[in-house]
């Protein structure tokens, strides 16, 4: 089986790693940027318009708003920024939110933490894949035609790059990240300069187009709830904020500091482009509507179901460039990559949380295990699984996709900010320094305000999409914290049962006597191996077992047995409803039942092949047996191992490959070169 899986293993994510290199895997800021903070840059791709498809319910009067919608994600933006360059400073241990909140605000907030940054995750690789295959269609029909098997593919194809490790992920997605970034401000440059020097008039395809409002004259409580909706629809520019202060570790010394300068960064970098695109979005007319086929009009009639509503940020290029243009397309490829790579910081940030909850024992310890590569692989694989799920389910679409958004993502940022605030108080109650004393009422103030507004925008945000969708993220949250909370309690009271005792228990005394039992269904190779082994234990009691299924063959051992002498003594157990399990399982227990403090020691002859296919035709007996005896109280069971000649054949063949390893030679370490060894006399 290894060497069917082996060989493909190696194309696909490379060759294994070894642990010192794991400072080799570090990143500088150039890296860091595209690998953790391409999910909030890309974002300025669909948020835009997830603003003014709100807005279009009020019809086209209502897009004079989304200026004031843009300052304050702009307000908010620098909010958080400010507020996370505390944390990684405070807290750059890699943790996060969730170490901020499980320290200064107990387990429980930081479980919840927890479990909105999973969900959360999960959302951006969905998210931001059927957004990539949207845009990617607005050039490229196919993509739009078969958009679930593509963002399944794609998902698929991120999910092996990132397996390859982070650094090597990050390079291959440094180069669309830069050329995205550049392409938006050259649009917007370029934009701004035919609009405002030259007097051009830029109009969108759908300049043309009028809106059929949903909902027409909408004032008071009305026009202010729907404002708040597509500003928390903005909100999702924010998204991704929180995998810098996950990801610290990640980051070449001084970590901290490049980390805190990454996120500065970012942050402006997202708030020039979001503000930009919807600036342009207004010049040019961009017309958008949640349900264009029958809501968009053309003459006066609805565009119908055939219309394909492309993004605002391709419509705004194809005004700025022209469509079909050389920088249009390189645009719209890079938008598309982009959005795909900004799952990125998802695959980043899920491994590195789930190694971190699962060294607090909440999540499985094959969460916190690095693979071959040195990346976190099973929480890769399992962010995977779960991001493909909801591509299925959900059919790819990002406008139903983001309306499970940003929930997690704002949960975690109040409970963070609170944390912080705690973490500050407490530090100020034994600081003395006047210096100090400054700079940590500073950084209080800052984590208060941001803790104020995020706040406040978690409270609209569950207002205006609960409905909509948002009940599914909260559902997912609380699943993932009932989960996480029973894992904990079983690995606690499986520590609590297996601690060593201060006095010694039942545990450390001595059996009485061992009664060992050899499992005979012939009399060959392996079953005699396995009776030499057994008399070298020096048992007390020692006897082979057979079960009776067939009498002729029962009669034909026993006078084998008799034939050769075999000075142990063979039982039969009779099973007239041919049983095998059964049998010995009763037998054991009546031993144990009737000598408690004896233990049975059960010696059960396997074969070794060398095929994968070969294990289906021997030891499946033995498996189910073992099975069995495994939750036995005062029952020992030992595998007697006889290699047959494919298996003589598979570690030659592999020898040929590489370095054959016998069990245990890699904690041993090689001893000399292959041809000594193999001169080497054997120990007898």
């Amino acid at each position: 089986m290894s060497k069917l899986t082996d060989l493909p293993k190696r194309i696909l994510i490379g060759r294994a790693l070894r642990s010192t290199q794991l400072g080799e895997t570090l990143l500088p800021k150039r890296i860091a940027l595209p690998v953790f903070a391409s999910d909030p840059l890309s974002s300025v791709a669909y948020a835009p318009g997830e603003v003014l498809l709100v807005l279009s319910i009020a019809g086209v009067s209502a897009y004079s708003f989304s200026p004031w919608i843009a300052v304050a994600v702009v307000v908010l933006m620098f909010t958080v920024v400010a507020s996370y360059r505390q944390n990684v400073h405070a807290y750059p241990s890699g943790g996060g939110d969730y170490e901020v909140a499980n320290t200064n605000l107990g387990p429980r907030a930081g479980l919840t933490v927890a479990s909105a940054l999973l969900v959360d995750y999960v959302l951006t690789v969905a998210v931001s894949i059927s957004s990539g295959v949207e845009n990617l269609g607005s050039a490229v029909p196919f993509f739009v035609e078969h958009k679930v098997l593509c963002a399944i593919g794609i998902i698929v194809l991120l999910t092996l790059m990132n397996l390859r490790g982070v650094r090597e992920s990050g390079k291959l997605f440094a180069i669309p990240t830069y050329v995205f970034v550049a392409g938006v401000f050259a649009m917007i440059a370029w934009g701004s300069y035919r609009g405002l020097v030259r007097g051009d008039e830029m109009s969108a395809p759908t300049a043309d187009f009028e809106i059929q409002a949903e909902q027409t004259g909408i004032a008071g409580f009305a026009l202010v709830f729907l404002l708040l909706r597509a500003f928390s629809s903005g909100c999702a520019a924010l998204t991704g904020v929180e995998a810098i202060s996950n990801g610290v570790p990640a980051f070449r010394k001084p970590k901290s500091r490049n980390a805190a300068t990454t996120l500065l960064l970012m942050g402006g970098l997202a708030v020039t482009m979001f503000c930009g695109i919807i600036g342009l979005a207004l010049v040019t007319g961009v017309k958008m509507a949640e349900n264009p086929a029958h809501d968009l009009l053309d003459n006066g009639s609805p565009v119908g179901a055939g219309y394909v509503q492309n993004p605002v940020i391709s419509q705004v290029a194809a005004a700025v460039f022209g469509d079909g243009t050389f920088f249009f397309v390189l645009l719209a490829a890079a938008t598309a990559l982009v959005l795909f790579l900004a799952a990125n910081t998802a695959y980043n940030g899920f491994p590195l949380l789930g190694s971190i909850l699962a060294q607090d024992r909440y999540l499985p310890r094959q969460l916190h295990t690095r693979g071959d590569r040195l990346a976190f692989s099973n929480g890769i694989v399992l962010l995977a699984a779960a991001a493909v799920l909801l591509v299925w389910i959900y059919g790819a679409d990002s406008t139903k996709l983001i309306q499970l958004y940003i929930v997690g993502v704002f949960v975690s940022f109040t409970l963070s900010q609170i944390g912080m605030v705690r973490h500050w108080n407490r530090h100020l109650r034994t600081e003395t320094a006047p210096a100090a004393r400054r700079r940590m009422i500073r950084s209080r103030a800052i984590n208060a305000f941001g803790a104020f507004f995020t706040g406040l925008v978690l409270v609209v945000v569950l207002l205006t999409k609960f409905s909509h969708g948002a009940w599914v993220a909260l559902l997912g949250m609380v699943i993932f914290y009932v989960i996480m909370s029973a894992i904990r309690r079983h690995y606690d009271r499986v520590a609590e049962e297996i601690a060593a005792p201060d006095e010694p228990g039942d545990e450390a005394v001595r059996p009485s006597r061992v009664h060992s039992i050899v499992l005979v269904s012939k009399v060959h190779r392996p079953t005699l191996r396995a009776l030499a082994y057994a008399k070298l234990m020096r048992s007390d009691r020692l006897e082979a077992l057979t079960i009776g299924v067939d009498p002729a063959e029962t009669k034909a051992l026993q006078a084998e047995w008799e034939r050769r002498s075999v000075d142990v003594p063979l039982k039969v157990l009779d099973s007239p409803f041919r049983e095998i399990t059964r049998p010995v399982i009763d037998y054991v227990k009546r031993l144990r039942r009737e000598s408690p403090r004896d233990v049975v020691s059960v010696y059960i002859p396997e074969y070794v092949v060398g095929h994968w296919y070969e294990h289906l035709l021997h030891n499946q007996s033995a498996l189910r047996l073992k099975g069995r005896l495994l939750f036995t109280p005062g029952v020992m069971v030992t595998s007697v191992p006889y290699q047959l000649e494919s298996s003589e054949l598979a570690k030659q063949r592999a020898r040929k490959r590489e370095e054959w390893n016998a069990p245990g030679a890699v904690r041993r370490g090689p001893v000399g070169p292959p041809a000594q060894r193999d001169r080497a006399p054997a120990r007898k």
